[in-house]
């Protein structure tokens, strides 16, 4: 059994700097034992900690798709002292990754079902695997409609333009891009906060329909009551409150809610499972 202590070795195959501001970057991973790629076997909406020898180690999401195979990804805020130093490292260099952690979305209950996945800012990055992960040419056919409403601040802090742009043109998925402010006239796509997005463009709710919601907690505390507008019954309502991880594990017990351990119960969780702990957004 893996120690969940030990990190798996990587190295850091590819850097791509996401936003104008140059603050987050995604690192794509490459295992250095083949057999490790196997044993971190995961599902879209867990995370893992991502670990630099000498500086301590971060939870972060996980970016990309279990169908991406030969590498992991991962979406990085520089905000700290861990982040940061990863942000200075370069293609080539090494370090270890812990995982997965978590769980996972209920993959197994949304099959058959209408998605809605509703995102802002950088909290996007299990959401782009979740996409991914839907739309792989072996999975797309197990779900039906799927709306994606997405928002930033400004174009420039959108995670991954070109991915956005080519799923927009596809046929086999609504995407509903928007910003709170831009003076680009170029811009085609939304102007407004994800909430008021979300009431204009999110279906209304039935019992085969499921919303998937990840990021700011503002964003979040604005969306639920928009979502109990349209229908949605608290148990079709899934959040991530990845934000809330630390050790991963259950050790640390700086995670919990109420009795839940956010890395061990979660981060996934539905609204109506929060609304039996304390207050959380």
């Amino acid at each position: 059994m893996q120690n969940p202590y030990m990190p798996y070795p990587v190295r850091i195959d590819e850097i791509t700097t996401e936003t104008e501001d140059r603050n987050l970057k995604t690192f794509k991973f490459v295992f250095l034992n083949p057999d490790d790629e196997k044993k971190f076997s995961y599902k879209a909406g867990q995370f893992a900690e991502l670990s630099v020898t000498g500086k301590g180690e971060i939870p972060i999401g996980i970016a990309s798709s279990p169908v991406e195979k030969g590498f992991v990804k991962f979406t990085v805020n520089k905000v700290g002292l861990v982040s940061s130093y990863l942000h200075s490292m370069k293609v080539g260099d090494i370090m270890g990754i812990r995982g997965p952690l978590g769980n996972s979305y209920p993959w197994d209950i949304l099959e058959g079902k209408n998605i809605v996945i509703i995102g802002g800012g950088f909290a996007f990055t299990t959401l782009r695997s979740s996409i991914i992960s839907m739309l792989d040419p072996a999975n797309r056919k197990k779900f039906k409609d799927i709306n994606v409403i997405y928002g930033a601040r400004t174009p420039g802090m959108l995670l991954y333009r070109d991915e956005l742009a080519a799923w927009e043109r596809r046929d086999d998925i609504n995407m509903h891009i928007t910003v709170d402010a831009t003076n680009d006239p170029d811009w085609k796509y939304n102007i407004g906060f994800v909430p008021t997005v979300t009431e204009q463009k999110a279906p209304n709710a039935d019992a085969d329909t499921y919303a998937i919601i990840c990021g700011p907690p503002i964003m979040i505390k604005f969306t639920q009551p928009v979502l109990d507008k349209l229908g949605y019954d608290h148990d079709h309502i899934i959040m991530s409150l990845e934000n809330r991880m630390k050790c991963g594990i259950g050790m640390c017990g700086r995670c919990n809610i109420g009795k839940e351990f956010v890395c061990k119960d979660g981060p996934v969780f539905t609204l109506a499972q929060l609304n039996a702990t304390p207050r959380e957004y």
